[in-house]
């Protein structure tokens, strides 16, 4: 089984790191793939480019073997679609299982993403549930968390795509807009981070305009 979970990672923090361990612990798998997107369409333009975020999350995963990164769509031009992806990865692997990780917030967005009803058809879909979150009540969307969703994970080795599975992950309130705010306030942003990552930021003075 293949898992990836993307994001900005602007710059990648624990609200990132231990929530992909929670994951690859649940679905029982060797690692979760970490996917810095280049261009976010449903967002801001990142404020670190894709060097400096790539650099600061292999700091951040050098001695965590259960966590991997993916550089695919930092080497590809135009808006980072996620259904882009997924091809790329389904034309690798043919039918092996195949996993995207996304927040409660990132699925009840669900259908606000490019080919959304063909997101579900090439992957499973891991969403990390935190406490309060409530999964769709009405509408297309919760016509497909109806018929997909499964509490069994042997379902997701078993099938290459097409199954909703939700994951109780650690519920950490750290975000990286608040990092890049204390950052750019002269402020410490340490225990949100890594030393690691942190370190590198401050001496290339990243973040800090």
């Amino acid at each position: 089984m293949i898992c990836i979970l993307g994001g900005t990672f602007d710059p990648v923090h624990f609200g990132h790191l231990r929530p992909a361990l929670d994951v690859q612990q649940a679905l029982e798998i060797p690692r979760v793939h970490l996917l810095p997107c280049r261009v976010p369409p449903h967002r801001d333009p990142p404020q670190g480019s894709p060097e400096q975020r790539l650099e600061l999350l292999r700091l951040a995963v050098a001695d965590e073997p259960a966590l991997d990164i993916d550089t695919r769509e930092l080497g590809r031009e135009g808006p980072s679609y996620m259904v882009d992806t997924l091809e790329s990865l389904r034309a690798e692997k043919g039918e092996k299982s195949l996993c995207l990780a996304l927040g409660m917030d990132a699925l009840l967005g669900l259908q606000s993403w490019y080919r959304w009803r063909e997101i579900a058809k090439l992957c499973h879909l891991v969403v990390m549930q935190r406490p309060g979150r409530q999964w769709p009540k009405q509408g297309a969307l919760a016509d497909l968390v109806s018929k997909a969703r499964t509490g069994a994970l042997r379902q997701l080795h078993e099938r290459p795509a097409g199954c909703i599975f939700g994951v109780p992950v650690t519920q950490m309130a750290v975000s990286s807009t608040r990092i890049r705010e204390l950052l750019a306030a002269g402020k410490s942003p340490r225990y949100l981070l890594p030393d690691a990552v942190l370190n590198r930021i401050k001496q290339e003075k990243w973040y800090a305009n």
